[in-house]
């Protein structure tokens, strides 16, 4: 096979060609590897290609057999690899403990072949640039972010070294590179995603972690993999009564979806994204679909309020996790913004954590019931296109003060926020494309625990509005 034909294969497509005997994991692997050679020096998505990739244990068989697979460096754990959350407090970290997700990876056949960037993950920045790896350019234009904090992850895919990777979504961290990077991007519900043996029910369950890929069919594929409890979970959620590629073939029946047409928060929707919500939304109804428009259902107020209390407990971790480093929590191992975070998440005595819980009670209580009449939302994913790297977003930015910062959470995360609070599965498809060639990716969001009708609604909208044939200009092979 040639590079230019395994860029163009799904994770199924190439699980169907070792399973069939016309390709082997191995020559699989060497196919990564000749794509990242390809384009990661433009891009600097990974960071780490293990140099015993071609041996790396998994499974014969399996769902995802023989195929590539990158870890974001933060979130669940290869025991024995490096991971470094995008930070110099933990440059050369290398966690004992492996990951359930990790272990179910390798049991359905996904092969993990290195690691991908992030930025440094303890200011919640959703840029794609760190002070230790760097900047990682979007494969659409390298001018722009590929979003984050799954920043690496989402590059890799879209540029083509693998067709499917690990990301973590704690605000969006999924969803908003899915939808600047061109792919298909789901945050599951809260449980959904085991968290085992001892990363569960993280930040106030507000983090999840799945993957990115770029075929409905694989995220379909990647739920039936990775979805399942672990001994210790706080709590099991209803399971499938199917499996979830079984999903893509039932009806999809008619649903009441609810509508953003109007700016949540602070955003300021670019006029091509509110035009493609509209016109999905006229897509919808054509479908059968009933479509009501639907106001923000929450107050910044609360989310603001959990912020803080969130922060208070990730300093004090923060600080353990330095003594356990043997380094300073200072400017020579933190980004400025994480480190105005740290400081003013310890001066925050006025919030308590039983405060942000509350906060964050209420919050999901209003979104709930706000939202409740629907089967699905539709929403733009992000309000703006692929920012410039030199935004004021930027985490290196020594201007920005921590109330700018956390507005600008309002401003750019508005309709995927909530839903973090809340626990609702939600997914960025790639549905449309700016005048300008960038991505622009539609938000869908799902009852909590009802992944199956997610499945369904994306596969038909992949069919009404397919995207596989849109290249970035960063692509490896011949074109």
């Amino acid at each position: 096979m040639r590079l230019s034909e395994y860029v163009d294969y799904d994770a199924t497509g190439l699980a169907g060609l070792v399973a069939s005997g016309q390709m082997t994991p191995s020559e699989l692997t060497r196919l990564a590897r000749e794509a990242h050679d390809a384009v990661n020096p433009r891009i600097n998505a990974v960071i780490e290609f293990y140099e015993d990739a071609e041996t790396v244990a998994s499974a014969d068989g399996g769902l995802f057999h023989g195929v590539p697979f990158f870890r974001k460096d933060a979130g669940y754990a290869e025991a024995g690899r490096l991971q470094e959350f995008g930070s110099r407090l933990f440059k050369g970290h290398r966690p004992d403990t492996e990951s359930y997700f990790f272990r179910r990876a390798r049991d359905a056949g996904l092969r993990p072949l290195g690691r991908t960037t992030t930025p440094e993950i303890f200011n919640g920045c959703g840029m794609s640039e760190s002070i230790l790896n760097g900047i990682t350019g979007n494969p659409w234009n390298l001018e722009r972010s590929a979003g984050g904090s799954s920043s690496g992850s989402a590059a890799a895919v879209a540029a083509g070294i693998t067709p499917i990777a690990h990301g973590s979504d704690g605000g969006g961290s999924i969803r908003a590179p899915a939808a600047w990077c061109g792919l298909v991007g789901l945050n599951p519900s809260r449980g959904r995603i085991s968290g085992g043996p001892n990363y569960q029910d993280k930040s106030f369950g507000l983090t999840r972690e799945f993957v990115l890929c770029r075929t409905v069919r694989d995220m379909a594929a990647a739920l039936d993999v990775f979805a399942g409890p672990h001994p210790g979970d706080p709590f099991i959620i209803v399971q499938p009564h199917r499996t979830y590629v079984e999903e893509l073939s039932q009806l999809t029946g008619n649903l009441r979806v609810g509508v953003a047409l109007t700016n949540w928060g602070r955003a300021k929707v670019d006029p091509e994204i509110r035009e493609a919500v509209e016109t999905t939304a006229a897509l919808l109804e054509e479908m059968g679909h009933a479509v009501t428009e639907i106001p923000s259902p929450y107050e910044f107020a609360d989310y603001f309020k959990g912020f803080r209390g969130r922060s208070k407990l990730s300093a004090d971790s923060l600080e353990k996790a330095a003594r356990t480093m043997g380094r300073p929590v200072d400017s020579s191992t933190l980004e400025p913004m994480s480190l105005k975070i740290h400081e003013w998440a310890k001066e925050a005595e006025s919030t308590s954590v039983g405060d942000a819980i509350e906060a964050m009670r209420n919050m999901r209580f209003r979104v709930g019931e706000a939202i409740d009449p629907f089967d699905i939302l539709l929403t733009p994913t992000m309000p703006t296109l692929a920012l410039q790297h030199d935004c004021i977003y930027r985490p290196t930015n020594q201007r920005l003060s921590v109330e700018q910062h956390i507005e600008g959470f309002d401003a750019l995360y508005p309709y995927l926020l909530p839903f973090n609070a809340t626990g609702h599965p939600s997914v960025s498809l790639p549905l449309a494309q700016s005048a300008s060639g960038l991505p622009i990716g539609l938000h869908i969001v799902g009852r909590f625990g009802d992944e199956a009708t997610l499945v369904r609604i994306a596969r038909d909208l992949e069919e009404a509005r397919p995207w596989n044939q849109r290249r970035p200009t960063m692509w490896p092979g011949d074109k």
